[in-house]
């Protein structure tokens, strides 16, 4: 894969192919603009269910009296309909790392390696991942004293902050995630991730617009859908 020619709209920006983050996003938001049609295929109701069916360990009695969340793919589905993903994401503050990697290995965890971030992938007794990142963002201590609970019951960072971590990500999943928490999001959540965004993230203000643009979109009524029926 590595010896992959790189397209000429890639090369463009990037002449060998390493787009930073920003602009790998920029490119997709550019192409999703270009290409895109009204209507996800999803209807109204499955998009708006919201449930708990995978089941992920529950690290609540085992993290009693530390601050943490869920992010990635399992703390979407408190915002979107729930999706397939293969581990667990917690964030904690750095300091705590070591007292929540102890509490873990006494709960039968263990680790497996370290992440290419600050933290440590663990192993439950069943053998679940679970991916401890060590976090000292600027608004971490905010988002873990304000979670928001998910379809089980679990703790799961706001989704001003969970916006902030897909957009600083490198993946496609991850903009396609994006879409969908902001197109199917409240005017008032939108408000509060603005707020959020051009507090702790101003110059990514522009590209947030352009994905909410997209995902209002999604939900648009094709043209003759209904008389296609």
């Amino acid at each position: 894969m590595n010896n992959l020619p790189v397209p000429l709209a890639i090369a463009r920006i990037a002449p060998d192919g390493n787009l930073t983050p920003r602009q790998k996003r920029r490119f997709m938001i550019d192409m999703v603009l270009r290409r895109g049609r009204p209507g996800t295929g999803s209807s109204v109701e499955f998009m708006k269910r919201r449930t708990a069916m995978n089941p992920w360990p529950d690290l609540r009695p085992i993290l009693q009296g530390i601050d943490w969340v869920i992010i990635g793919g399992v703390a979407t589905r408190a915002y979107m309909p729930e999706r397939m993903t293969k581990d667990l994401d917690i964030l904690i503050h750095k300091e705590d790392g070591e007292a929540v990697i102890a509490k873990l290995k006494q709960a039968g965890y263990r680790v497996a390696s370290r992440l290419a971030v600050p933290g440590y992938l663990m192993l439950s007794p069943e053998g679940v991942e679970v991916d401890v990142i060590f976090g000292d963002h600027p608004w971490l201590k905010k988002a873990l004293a304000h979670p928001v609970n998910d379809p089980a019951g679990y703790p799961v960072i706001a989704l001003p902050y969970l916006i902030i971590l897909k957009m600083e990500a490198q993946r496609a999943r991850d903009l396609g995630d994006l879409g969908t928490l902001l197109g199917w999001a409240s005017d008032a959540d939108l408000d509060e991730v603005r707020e959020v965004v051009a507090r702790y993230a101003p110059e990514d203000s522009e590209d947030l617009e352009s994905l909410i643009f997209i995902g209002k979109k999604e939900q648009e009524v094709p043209p003759n859908a209904e008389g296609n029926l």
